[in-house]
């Protein structure tokens, strides 16, 4: 793989722009620069707003059915290149391509709702709600949204928010993670042959001046954010004040409670995936387990076994389960916190933390690692580990192991393991988040419905793409009217009524 710059998409061409830095992007499977993103500045943003400008009239008055057919080809065209987004995804990122390919198909669903984009776009109307007058109301775009994604699903992500703008009669510029952004290049190039018009669809790069550069600038309606609680309470805070429309879904630690009328076998195999594929890095891993009651011990067993067996590998090697972390700085922070696991008393049943892969000694590898006996007070539990580390801990019964879930200031996801349908019923209506599996260890919900968390894990009024994505890419008006054969002569001074 040669390096090179990776170029911003601008009105519709790339070009490297007019920032001076550059950033390394890495392949975790070998250590080594792949090759460099452009960082942009001030300008380039404003080159790319100035470009959504003057797309946007024309786009906004597109009818719905004729986006929708762009839409229908872009997705034929994303399915057409999976192989080849999945192999830049694992390229920049490290997950397996299995895995990779997974992510595409998660982000081709939403899509597939976009196209349904005559239908989702339609108003309620009312005939005759007094004498001669008649209501209705219709959704109508916002203007230029930006949307700022994270390097875990440099593909899905993106999807989760984009065409829900462009179905919606937005512009969009995407400022992907500068830690694998080729993928974001490729989608503007298919939105491009698909035949979006120029400046619907650009991609910007930066770091966080890029970022507060979006947050801040007065074109810009709406931002769509996911990434780290303390960065979403920033742009949520700053979008705000900027008087921006804005969705900041941030961190997670979510809780998969384990009873012990469970399935085992299937509970572990569930959680195994959930806690280490894509090396834990998902904001809807499963990162802490609370077994119940006597499951504890035959649960830590059965997960020990088989997080020693993970085969970790680079991600083309079809042979591995699990991936690399996405950097030497991140694989630090995680040998960090298990350390901290260590001097702070939690038992440390398998430790990954000095793994190495044959010939990819230089890759940022780490293997599934598990602890058992875990505290609250514990930094491994309050922490956002993103990384192949799943936490045990033992609750007495259901009460005890709810009132722990409930306790966390997080409330993204969550699971229990049950054969019973009142501990489901009961978990299901009692908890404090805002995605919950019964027997499903990541309740990521489908693209017609809604995703999102609740208490810091997100910050803003809309959940992310379905009916919650239609509403935050969309302004409502209401439009009240009557014709002159049923308006009474003289002045009305008193507050309409129906009458």
């Amino acid at each position: 793989m040669s390096t090179h710059t990776i170029p911003h998409v601008i009105g519709g061409r790339h070009t490297e722009g007019h920032g001076a830095r550059r950033s390394d992007v890495f392949n975790p499977a070998t250590g080594q620069v792949a090759r460099q993103v452009a960082l942009g500045d001030v300008q380039d943003l404003e080159a790319a707003i100035a470009a959504a400008q003057k797309a946007f009239p024309a786009w906004a008055e597109t009818p719905p059915l004729t986006r929708a057919r762009i839409l229908f080809r872009a997705r034929d065209l994303i399915e057409a290149r999976s192989n080849d987004l999945a192999a830049i995804i694992t390229a920049e990122h490290g997950k397996v391509l299995s895995d990779a390919k997974g992510e595409i198909t998660r982000g081709l669903e939403v899509v597939e709702f976009a196209t349904a984009a005559p239908e989702i776009l339609k108003g309620e109307y009312t005939e005759q709600v007094s004498r001669g007058i008649d209501a209705w109301t219709m959704r109508q775009p916002l203007g230029i949204a930006a949307g700022i994604t994270p390097f875990n699903f440099p593909v899905m992500v993106p999807l989760w928010m984009a065409p829900m703008a462009i179905a919606t009669g937005n512009c969009f510029i995407l400022k992907p993670s500068e830690r694998d952004p080729s993928a974001a290049v490729l989608l503007a190039d298919i939105f491009k042959e698909a035949g979006l018009p120029d400046g619907v669809f650009q991609v910007v790069h930066g770091d966080k001046d890029m970022v507060n550069a979006i947050l801040e600038h007065p074109a810009i309606a709406a931002v769509s954010f996911v990434g780290s609680t303390p960065i979403a309470k920033h742009v949520y805070a700053t979008g705000t004040a900027a008087g921006k429309r804005v969705q900041a879904l941030g961190g997670a630690k979510n809780h998969a409670v384990v009873m012990p009328d469970c399935d085992l076998e299937k509970t572990v195999d569930a959680l195994i995936g959930a806690a280490y594929g894509s090396a834990g890095e998902r904001c809807m891993a499963i990162s802490v387990a609370v077994a119940v009651g006597p499951i504890a011990d035959p649960l830590v067993a059965m997960i020990a076994e088989r997080a020693r067996t993970l085969r970790v590998g680079p991600g083309t090697d079809e042979a591995s389960e699990m991936g690399p972390v996405v950097t030497a700085q991140h694989r630090a922070k995680i040998r960090a916190l298990v350390d901290s696991g260590v001097e702070q008393g939690a038992t440390l049943v398998v430790d990954g933390r000095d793994l190495a892969v044959k010939d990819h000694e230089g890759g940022f590898f780490i293997g599934g690692t598990l602890f058992d006996h875990v505290t609250t007070e514990m930094e491994i539990y309050r922490e956002e580990i993103f990384g192949p580390v799943l936490c045990v801990m033992r609750a007495p019964d259901f009460e005890t192991a709810l009132k722990l879930v409930n306790g966390s200031p997080y409330g993204n996801g969550t699971a229990i393991f049950t054969r019973d349908g009142d501990s489901a019923r009961a978990f299901t209506h009692g908890v404090t988040a805002g995605m919950i599996g019964i027997n499903v260890p990541i309740p990521v919900p489908m693209a017609f419905h809604s995703f999102g968390g609740w208490k810091d894990s997100l910050f803003g009024d809309h959940h992310m793409h379905g009916p919650e994505g239609v509403r935050f890419f969309t302004r409502m008006k209401a439009v009240t009217q009557r014709w002159p054969t049923g308006i009474r002569s003289g002045a009305e001074f008193a507050m309409p009524t129906h009458g």
